[in-house]
């Protein structure tokens, strides 16, 4: 396990505009491979992380971000969105929510690492995850551990570069259309 370990929310700083994103690829909750480079020699990228299917104020952002999926689309830019959850978890993601865009299985946590927004949540928090929400971490995340990535948006341009971010580690701050609209490159 890396420094994310048992680091807080407040300790992650998440990847700066202006930094190079390495090239990362993931399945989906149809078992599709999905590589970022090569979704961007098609258009920039707006990446979402997300926390779960379980998570009520993720799957409104969700759902926000699929009403405004036509008009990110008219700028010829795509979603993606990321979640340590596993296939059959990420289907219930788009049950609840009607997401068209593509939602990737985080394995290992190798996105949210790459992006610096894995964070260990206190065990009171854990602990109403798992047992109000009905979250399931140790089940439906990639590991036991029961780690979480901050949410955030990443809007990566065809340059391979950050763009713009949202990020902010109190989870019920998120980005808006009209954000992602007016930051795509």
């Amino acid at each position: 396990m890396n420094a994310s370990a048992n680091r807080k929310a407040e300790e992650a700083t998440g990847l700066s505009v202006g930094s190079m994103v390495t090239d990362f690829s993931a399945v989906d909750l149809y078992g599709q491979s999905w590589s970022l480079y090569a979704a961007l020699e098609k258009g920039p990228v707006a990446v979402i992380f997300y926390r779960g299917q379980w998570c009520p104020v993720c799957n409104a952002h969700l759902k926000k971000l699929q009403d405004g999926l036509a008009s990110i689309q008219a700028k010829g830019a795509m979603v993606v969105a990321v979640s340590p959850e596993r296939s059959e978890f990420l289907k219930r993601t788009q049950e609840k929510t009607g997401a068209e865009f593509a939602l990737l299985y985080d394995e290992g946590y190798r996105i949210s690492d790459l992006f610096d927004l894995t964070f260990m949540p206190d065990s009171k928090a854990r602990f109403m995850y798992n047992t109000v929400l009905g979250a399931k971490l140790k089940t439906a995340n990639t590991d036991d551990s029961e780690r979480l990535p901050i949410p955030a948006t990443y809007i990566i341009g065809t340059d391979r570069m950050v763009a713009w971010r949202h990020f902010d580690p109190d989870y019920k701050k998120r980005s808006s259309i009209e954000e992602i609209l007016a930051h795509l490159p």
